[in-house]
């Protein structure tokens, strides 16, 4: 590692084959996270939380990926062992992801050493830190090992993949009671047997979508990343780094990831708020459930309604993520977003209007395009504008236009809902339509600049 030598050569392009086995993974990923996104809400509760804590709980999440996504980036970019640099990170996170999905529906069982319901968010917590391992360096994979010019496609067909996850993730549970006739009914304080096998399942498929990728996708020895798109003299010294450089990184972060960031955060306090406060919404403001009834037959029909709905929005954005790297050349990226994000609004907003459970999927066509933009333009926007070697860090460091807004609605959300809305849910999803909305105009002032990788890495070097 030490011996200097002069390396040239450029990324080669993938094939969509390789695309998708790049991305295999996140899939499994994203099944789990489907899981936790649609049913973590009517566990806790089921389990003993007010509709207050439930965003309290839900911190879990973004705190855990504030702190753990920078750390996971930076040592990913200097980690450099016989699976490479990112796929030991995913593959140990999708193994606790998996533990911790097998034990949280499981967490009455723990009753006895401390009340359930904090035995569950603690499961939560695991799960969250988990999958927050495990997602971050698969961002940072496809970027590492596309072209530019293959990067809006390498993330539209990672969210894709996503998609696929999503949308079995959400209905599952449905599927296995109505299609299945497994049990969707349990004693009250008791997780219903359609959700504690679908989470079962999830824990399995994650475990077999990370192999896959870890099996079929080779990645470069930080010689070819140091010498891609131009030619430079490159020695291991050059990707060592000290956990410091982690604060510098942030303050030296490039101009269109600032820009970024307001986006994002507008995007992301939306979509907690949509996740956590939904299964209350849709059960009190379209069934008719009481507020604070957990355990009616009516209030599980909600629950795994809203993990249909969940699914629908999770298929349009699959759908859609196809579209957008055409969509993207016509009228540009940030355009593409922008109109995404507003589709998203409308129908977060038109929940209010609705009173039938069937016309929810309508709803969710305008949230699973602003999903799938979520998910894919930011990341092609950003990618070609940071440094090749610092490519895990960054990706980190973007997480936390994120969390932060995930964390401002954790703390406030469950207040203003029970205090101000008088435990009405569904403003909750009024609000969040109103935050995409800003997100919307925000997306005007993101400079949105193609340039190659090894130009920008000696702009930033």
């Amino acid at each position: 590692m030490n011996a200097k030598r002069v390396i040239s050569n450029t990324k080669p392009k993938f094939s969509f084959f390789q695309i998708l086995s790049l991305s295999m993974g996140f899939m499994g990923i994203q099944f789990g996270y489907a899981l936790q996104n649609a049913n973590a809400s009517r566990i806790l509760q089921t389990f003993g939380a007010d509709i207050e804590q439930l965003s309290w709980f839900w911190l879990a999440a973004p705190i855990t990926g504030m702190i753990i996504q920078p750390i996971i980036g930076h040592y990913s970019d200097h980690t450099w062992t016989r699976l490479g640099r990112r796929r030991p990170f995913f593959l140990v996170g999708a193994l606790m992801a998996s533990i911790a999905l097998i034990l949280m529906p499981n967490a009455g069982v723990l009753a006895g050493f401390l009340p359930a319901m904090f035995v569950g968010a603690g499961f939560l917590m695991i799960m969250d830190a988990s999958f927050n391992v495990a997602m971050e360096p698969f961002r940072a994979l496809v970027a590492d090992m596309l072209p530019v010019d293959q990067s809006t496609l390498g993330f539209s067909i990672q969210t894709f993949l996503i998609g696929i996850g999503a949308v079995i993730g959400s209905w599952l549970p449905y599927v296995m009671a109505e299609w299945l006739g497994i049990s969707k009914v349990a004693q009250v304080g008791g997780i219903p047997d359609n959700v504690v096998f679908s989470f079962y399942i999830g824990a399995a498929v994650m475990i077999v979508t990370i192999l896959w990728t870890v099996f079929t996708t080779k990645e470069y020895s930080p010689e070819e990343m140091a010498s891609f798109d131009g030619k430079m003299e490159v020695t291991g010294e050059q990707w060592k780094g000290k956990f410091s450089d982690i604060f510098k990184d942030i303050v030296a972060m490039p101009k269109t990831m600032k820009q970024l960031g307001l986006v994002q955060f507008f995007s992301w306090i939306a979509l907690f708020g949509m996740w956590v406060f939904t299964t209350p919404a849709v059960a009190q403001h379209v069934y008719g459930v009481a507020i604070g009834d957990t355990s009616s037959s009516l209030y599980q029909d909600a629950g795994n309604w809203v993990g249909i709905i969940f699914g629908v929005y999770n298929g349009v954005a699959m759908i859609y993520a196809l579209l957008l790297p055409v969509i993207a050349h016509k009228i540009g990226r940030k355009l593409t977003h922008s109109i995404s994000l507003t589709a998203g609004a409308i129908g977060l907003l038109s929940i209010y209007f609705i009173t039938n459970p069937t016309t929810l999927i309508f709803s969710m066509i305008g949230v699973g395009m602003a999903w799938g933009s979520i998910l894919s333009m930011p990341y092609a926007i950003l990618a070609p504008a940071l440094p090749v070697r610092k490519m895990g860090i960054y990706m980190g460091i973007f997480n936390i236009f994120i969390t932060v807004p995930q964390i401002v609605n954790g703390i406030f959300g469950g207040m203003i809902v029970k205090r101000i809305f008088d435990s009405q849910a569904i403003y909750a999803l009024v609000m969040s339509g109103c935050f995409l909305l800003i997100a919307a105009i925000s997306v005007i002032w993101v400079e949105d600049k193609k340039m190659t990788a090894n130009h920008l890495e000696t702009q930033n070097s």
